[in-house]
């Protein structure tokens, strides 16, 4: 009989101590990380599939303005040629790869829009206003859904890393998950240069 009690505490205990080791949590941040990079994932494969659209119409207006227009389709190729993958969120190198082209496309853009500003008639244009107002759109769910993911990452790496999770993720081999880098942090970093002086 004392045995038997022995064997049931003992049971219990266990059983406690496998529920309070974090493995379910883990899943569950694990899969929260997951869902907010396919957003993220989703969202960059918007942008993407707007570029040739707004690449052409510019095209039409802005001939003289070739270089700029190349800079934005290599830099959508290069995006095109990096797997976007739910398992990339696994390898930081791959990570940083992806984050660089997305970085690459987005300053092509932007050059796209300075050029842009040279010419009022395509500024006027219906097909490029509606262009432009679905991929600043979609650079305002870009970064929502990098916040997002940033905010998942940040709880599944704390979770990770606290006891008695810590153990759990050693034991089944769950590592910290990459976050985004800031892009151009030297640009960051200097003082912006003000001017009074027009000319």
């Amino acid at each position: 009989m004392k045995k038997r009690i022995i064997q049931f505490l003992l049971l219990i205990l266990i059983g406690f101590s496998f529920s309070n080791c974090g493995y379910n949590e883990i899943q569950r941040k694990d899969e929260a990380v997951k869902a907010s990079w396919a957003e993220v994932l989703n969202q960059y494969k918007r942008r993407a599939d707007l570029i040739p659209q707004l690449v052409k119409v510019v095209e039409g207006f802005a001939i003289q303005e070739r270089e700029v227009l190349i800079q934005v389709t290599e830099a959508r190729s290069k995006v095109g040629t990096i797997q976007a993958t739910p398992e990339l969120i696994n390898n930081p190198e791959a990570f940083q790869k992806f984050q660089q082209a997305q970085g690459e496309l987005s300053n092509a853009l932007q050059r796209l829009m300075v050029v842009v500003e040279r010419y009022p008639e395509l500024k006027s244009d219906q097909n490029f206003r509606d262009l432009q107002a679905q991929i600043e759109g979609t650079e305002n769910r870009i970064a929502v859904a990098r916040r997002r993911y940033i905010e998942a990452v940040q709880d599944y790496n704390t979770t990770i890393r606290i006891f008695p999770n810590v153990i759990t993720a050693k034991i089944f081999g769950y590592t910290e998950k990459p976050q985004f880098q800031v892009e151009n942090l030297e640009q960051l970093e200097k003082p912006p240069e003000i001017n009074f002086n027009r000319q």
